[in-house]
């Protein structure tokens, strides 16, 4: 009787099992602080990675005093020369690697210990951090010391760049494109034929709507110009004086590019091809500085044109005093003559200019005023075959080089759609591949063609004019102005053979031109600059003459980056949003 009864605090009898799970308040309390742990270890994992990558979209910081202006600075700052030092030392460590087999023992670790710890990677990290703290503090600072007035109705409706007003209409915009991030549409990416679309307007998400707008309320265009020329000027200090000249220049030129960018959108004009007028304009000034003025150039760009032009470097040598000087020295033509491969003709032909240039000083000769063909190729007779020879060794010398630079990037960063359409991609890198090697093969061919053609014709004119011949040719040779025939042979002639190899780049594909305009620009204009002041036609800048260059360069960029940021290369603008980020 006892049995039965059942009191309130024993559970009821079930029939079946239950199909709830019973927990213990102990248990259900270290199931939810285990929920909260892996909780806090994933937000401090996002918070790790935001130290090494910035995500998409970040909104700006607002600072409301010069206090959190310079804590903001500093935190910037310390980021980014952390990563700066991270990615030199893992670069350095890295082309260590390729060659430590070639090292002896004794020497690697002090040479590890260099790469990871040395002086370039100190002094890279304290250049960005530098630049990137002083450009966070002067940008927000100058809001607070010169607030912007507040504008009337006609300065306020006017907007600097299609890039700004898509602000105000952002609210018919749906797409999730920043201007700190740009992908190739797929049609672009698979080769195949894009549709034809109205044009562009910057799409922005939330968070670069909000950059935009806290740009219109809280800056003035030149706040952010004076910011990086400030600290352009004083970071690039940090750097050894050898490396200075070069990151000035790219700074300068890439200014340059997004300057001209916006204003040409603002303007609304376009120049065709301005990318390939730009290249050969610089090609004309490098192949003259090379063949011409070899001390107006880099010494290890010289060795790269030297290699690839496929020419011995004695024949280089050889034109150069026969066109500034008219002579030779004989030694070089020695050299010349123990080049491995040398045919019997012009091996006869050199042997003999030799042999008149070593007679006495009434009886001697040096030949033509420019370096022989049979110098230029001795491995060859024919001027014909040559162009097709030099063509086929360049285009086998890139072949490597250029498939790496079109195949690791598309396995890096475009893994998905790689995944999806191999065969597609693969044969796009193929193509890249080959047509990024055919153009720099047909930049050689175009200049020996255009170099043993000048000179061929220049023979022809003056055996013409010499002969008794009765021809037509004969007679139009004697009718051609002499002002004609010595612009064959004079020093502008090679200038006009570089503008002529840069047509070369309409091979390149279009994408590509510009990133290629941009990277002989500085050596054309470095070029250009010492031959004018060699003439005094401009100043010399002194021993802080990179520091302005990088300061004015760096004063264009980042104007153009923090007001117009889709004028700057794709490249440009998301490393420097991953070191500045949006403020």
């Amino acid at each position: 009787m006892a049995s039965s009864l059942r009191t309130p605090d024993s559970p009821p009898h079930l029939g079946r099992a239950p199909s709830y799970i019973h927990f213990t308040p102990r248990r259900a309390m270290a199931s939810f602080e285990n929920l909260v742990a892996l909780a806090n270890y994933e937000e401090h994992l996002r918070g790790a990675r935001k130290v090494v990558w910035r995500d998409r979209g970040e909104k700006p910081v607002e600072v409301f005093d010069l206090g959190e202006c310079l804590e903001h600075a500093c935190r910037g700052g310390l980021r980014a020369g952390t990563v700066a030092f991270a990615l030199r030392s893992g670069v350095n460590f890295i082309l260590l690697l390729t060659r430590i087999k070639r090292i002896p023992k004794r020497f690697r670790l002090a040479l590890i210990r260099h790469a990871l710890f040395g002086e370039d990677s100190l002094r890279f990290a304290a250049m960005l951090g530098t630049f990137v703290g002083l450009y966070k503090f002067l940008l927000n600072a100058l809001p607070i010391l010169l607030p912007e007035p507040h504008p009337d109705d006609s300065t306020h409706s006017r907007s600097r760049s299609r890039f700004r007003a898509s602000v105000m209409g952002a609210g018919n915009n749906q797409g999730t494109e920043t201007p700190f991030e740009e992908d190739l549409p797929e049609e672009a990416e698979l080769g195949l034929a894009q549709r034809k679309k109205a044009p562009r307007h910057a799409r922005l998400s939330m968070s670069a709507q909000a950059h935009q707008l806290w740009v219109r309320k809280r800056t003035r265009w030149w706040y952010s110009a004076f910011a990086g020329t400030a600290a352009g000027a004083i970071a690039i200090l940090f750097e050894k004086r050898s490396r200075r000249v070069g990151i000035a220049q790219q700074m300068f030129v890439r200014g340059l590019q997004g300057s001209f960018n916006a204003m040409s959108n603002k303007h609304g004009f376009k120049i065709p091809h301005g990318d390939v007028m730009v290249f050969t304009l610089c090609c004309g000034q490098i192949m003259y500085g090379f063949l011409m003025r070899p001390d107006t150039l880099p010494s290890s760009y010289n060795r790269w044109i030297q290699v690839a032009s496929k020419v011995p470097a004695d024949a280089v040598r050889m034109n150069m005093t026969l066109v500034r000087e008219g002579t030779f020295e004989p030694e070089v033509m020695e050299h010349v003559l123990t080049y491995p491969g040398t045919t019997a003709s012009n091996y006869a032909e050199l042997a003999g200019r030799l042999a008149k240039a070593r007679l006495p000083e009434g009886l001697r000769s040096y030949g033509m005023p420019f370096g022989p063909c049979e110098a230029v190729h001795p491995d060859i007779d024919s001027c014909v075959t040559v162009q097709f020879a030099h063509f086929w060794e360049v285009f086998r010398w890139m072949l490597p080089i250029y498939g790496a630079l079109h195949f690791i990037p598309m396995m890096l960063f475009r893994r998905k759609t790689f995944m999806q359409r191999p065969a597609r991609m693969m044969l796009r890198a193929a193509m890249g591949t080959a047509r990024s090697s055919a153009f720099l093969g047909m930049f050689v061919m175009i200049f020996q063609t255009y170099f043993c053609g000048k000179h061929s014709l220049y023979t022809k004119i003056l055996n013409l004019r010499a002969s008794n011949a009765q021809t037509l040719f004969a007679a139009l040779a004697k009718r051609l102005p002499t002002w004609f025939t010595q612009l064959l042979v004079s020093k502008f002639s090679f200038f006009v053979g570089g503008l002529l190899s840069g047509l070369s780049l309409f091979v390149e594909e279009k994408r590509r031109r510009e990133e290629l305009a941009m990277y002989v620009l500085p050596k054309g204009l470095e070029s250009a600059w010492i031959m004018a002041r060699g003439r005094g036609w401009v100043f010399g800048m002194g021993a802080y003459g990179d520091a302005l260059l990088t300061a004015v360069g760096m004063g264009m960029v980042m104007s153009t980056y923090q007001n117009d940021p889709q004028h700057l290369s794709g490249l440009v603008r998301r490393i420097l949003y991953q070191f500045v980020g949006p403020n």
